[in-house]
């Protein structure tokens, strides 16, 4: 089995032809099989247009998208394609059609004809992999905003796709919300979905394997959350943060306490200070 799940090689996108700039400029990436992927970047930088060319939502002006060797821009592969990588938005509401959970997570498979026998299968497990399953005989407007994201989540994975793109998929919800839908991708990567997150909050990258830097449509910075959060001054430079166990490493080493660069998480923060404290 190929281990590239897509594959983006000098991709150019703009939304108006007749406008001089690229809201996608000549971007290179790939995302591997049960990666998980977080794309960061000031607004503006492109980001979520990228990442409405994974499925096809979007196509590139120039440039390639492969989706498991599959071109975004055959269109007998619109189907396949989107089959293998869903989307999920901001607005849990924006995605939510029916009056009841299972209902909702059993929307798409109906249309598709999907047999009753196996809808009942698949919503079961989509549910109980998104952590939802506890809520499905309540109605959504009923439950929190962390809770209609996951119920969102499970609609798509319901679907059974090898790789999930949330674009800001938190960034309407607080911070329990937030930490119920970082269970919910851990769980899925876990399971062996791809995972690519578009987002703005440093604390959810450092979760991931790879961090992706975007500014005026291009890659600017990549590699390990380890690797990319240990420039802390590059990346300011492009109007991003760093997660708060960074900056407190920071602080620590202007007060002349030695911390490793790679301290990104509390959990790896706590530990280098009991092992200075330990000498």
């Amino acid at each position: 089995m190929k281990d590239t799940m897509i594959d983006v090689q000098d991709v150019k996108f703009r939304y108006d032809p007749e406008q001089p700039g690229y809201a996608v400029d000549g971007v290179s990436m790939q995302v591997r099989r049960g990666e998980f992927v977080a794309v960061l970047g000031a607004n503006g930088c492109g980001k979520s247009t990228l990442a409405k060319h994974f499925n096809a939502i979007l196509l590139p002006e120039k440039g390639t998208v492969l989706v498991e060797d599959m071109d975004t821009r055959t269109e007998d592969h619109l189907y396949d394609i989107r089959q293998k990588v869903g989307m999920v938005f901001q607005n849990p509401d924006n995605q939510i059609v029916a009056t009841i959970v299972e209902e909702d997570v059993a929307f798409a498979l109906e249309n598709l004809g999907v047999p009753a026998p196996e809808i009942r299968e698949r919503i079961d497990e989509s549910m109980k992999l998104a952590g939802i399953y506890e809520q499905k005989d309540k109605a959504p407007h009923k439950l929190s905003g962390g809770q209609k994201q996951r119920v969102a989540i499970a609609g798509v994975i319901a679907m059974r796709p090898d790789c999930l793109v949330l674009d800001e998929a938190t960034a309407m919800l607080d911070p329990r919300g937030r930490r119920q839908v970082m269970k919910t991708i851990r769980q899925l990567r876990e399971a062996g979905i791809s995972i690519v997150a578009i987002t703005h909050y440093m604390e959810e990258a450092a979760q991931a394997d790879r961090v992706l830097v975007m500014s005026r449509g291009r890659i600017v910075m990549e590699g390990t959350p380890e690797q990319v959060f240990s420039q802390t001054e590059r990346l300011h430079s492009y109007h991003l943060d760093v997660p708060q166990a960074a900056e407190l490493r920071d602080e620590l080493v202007k007060a002349g306490i030695p911390m490793p660069q790679n301290v990104i998480t509390p959990e790896a923060c706590a530990e280098a200070l009991y092992a200075l404290l330990a000498q």
